[in-house]
Parts: C-alpha cells; sequence; structure tokens
C-alpha cells in the first residue's frame, strides 16, 4: 500500500520536455514542462534561493527581486515562482503563446543571472515551518511534508505551504505551478491527502485554501480582465 501512495504522488510528475539555452558567456538554461499548461520551469544551472521557496503572485508583490520585477515586464506574464535552483514563470492564459514569453524569460534570466546581483534583498524565502509549539500531530505533517512531499511538489515547478490543521483537516496552499494547474485537485486527494491519511491516521482530509490576499488579487485580476473584455 505505502507503494500506492507514493505513486499518487509521482505519477503527476510531467513526462517532461526539455529545452536548454546557452547564452554568450557559456550559460547553459534549461526549461521544462510542468502539469501546468500555464507554468514553465526555468532552471539555470545555479542556485537560485538555495532553500527554500519565494511567490510571487503579482508585480506588487516582487519589491524583494529585481530579477521578478523584470519577468513582470514580459507580455503575458502573471506570476513569478522561485525555488532552490529554478524559477516558474506562468502565463495570463491559455490564449498567450509561449513562444515570446519563453524567449523573453530565458534572455532575462541569463542576463541578471550574469550580472552577479542577488536574487532577492531582505526576502525571506519558505523553506520549513516547525515551530516549538507544534504539538505531535502537527510535527508528523509538517516533516511528511518537508521530506515526501513538498520535494516531490518542487520537481513540478510549485511548493506546498503548510497554513494549518484543525478538526482533522489539513490546510495547505498551493503556489507556483500548482496554481490555477488542472491537476491541482488530483495532487491534494490522490496524492497528498492519501499519504498523510496512510501516516498520519488522524487526518481526515486535505484543504487548499488561499490568504485574503490572494482572494483580493483574484477578484483585482478578474474585474480587469472584465473592463478589457468589454
Amino acid at each position: 500500500m505505502a507503494a500506492r501512495m507514493r505513486w499518487g504522488l509521482h505519477h503527476l510528475l510531467w513526462s517532461r520536455n526539455t529545452f536548454h539555452f546557452s547564452s554568450g558567456r557559456h550559460l547553459s538554461i534549461q526549461t521544462q514542462d510542468t502539469p501546468n499548461p500555464r507554468s514553465l520551469k526555468f532552471l539555470p544551472g545555479k542556485p537560485v534561493l538555495g532553500s527554500g521557496t519565494l511567490d510571487f503572485p503579482t508585480p506588487s508583490s516582487a519589491e524583494c527581486s529585481s530579477l521578478a520585477r523584470d519577468l513582470f515586464e514580459i507580455e503575458g506574464v502573471k506570476s513569478v515562482f522561485f525555488g532552490p535552483d529554478f524559477i516558474t514563470v506562468t502565463k495570463a492564459d491559455d490564449d498567450v503563446e509561449w513562444t515570446d514569453i519563453k524567449r523573453y524569460a530565458l534572455e532575462t534570466i541569463a542576463k541578471f543571472v550574469e550580472s552577479g546581483e542577488p536574487m532577492t534583498t531582505g526576502a525571506v524565502p519558505h523553506d520549513s515551518s516547525y515551530s516549538e509549539d507544534d504539538d505531535d500531530i502537527v510535527s508528523m505533517i509538517k516533516e511528511l511534508l518537508d521530506t515526501r512531499i513538498r520535494p516531490t511538489v518542487q520537481e513540478d515547478g510549485g511548493d506546498v505551504i503548510f497554513k494549518g490543521f484543525e478538526d482533522g483537516i489539513v490546510k495547505l496552499k498551493l503556489v507556483g505551478s500548482c496554481t490555477g494547474c488542472p491537476s491541482s485537485t488530483v495532487t491534494l486527494k490522490n496524492g497528498i491527502q492519501n499519504m498523510m491519511q496512510f501516516y498520519i491516521p488522524e487526518v481526515d482530509m486535505v484543504e487548499q485554501v488561499e490568504d485574503e490576499v490572494d482572494e483580493i488579487n483574484a477578484k483585482v485580476f478578474s474585474e480587469l480582465d472584465r473592463k478589457l473584455q468589454d
């Protein structure tokens, strides 16, 4: 049964198409498809954050990273996400073609990496969320997330953030390529929830949540999109 639990997550890993981009200074950047057709993963071959992740859902959230701000300048880019050794770029919608976004993103990332500037300034990446105040069940949930689940999700250009545990419900926030991904519900139910329930009997279900600021940003984006359509 444990094998089936592992398969619940690993079958979600995309059969990736890869693309290599080489700059004039021999910097090779690899791109990989993700399960989300609106997200593309870029691997510059060098550490991005080193450890942890940072989510930039909107341009206003990218104050701590000039690279993220530069990527938002590319037409069609909706969000940016930094991982330990990768960058995920998510486009606004299916009508926007990847051709130009990919080309400009590769050039932007290559130029920034070659400049030697820090990826972020003053930001604290989300790494482990352990706390001395955690009870045994929460500690087990966080350990399972950090050792078994988050590394797998990060391979697909996203991450899973623990937001709470109450009345048997584990509350998680999906970020990066997981945001708006058609398979995110499958990831939660067939992958994460099954694994949680297998190892931690106290877990009844897993629920996806959004921060209040995310909900506000989504409403603002939807309203803007509606006005542009009118």
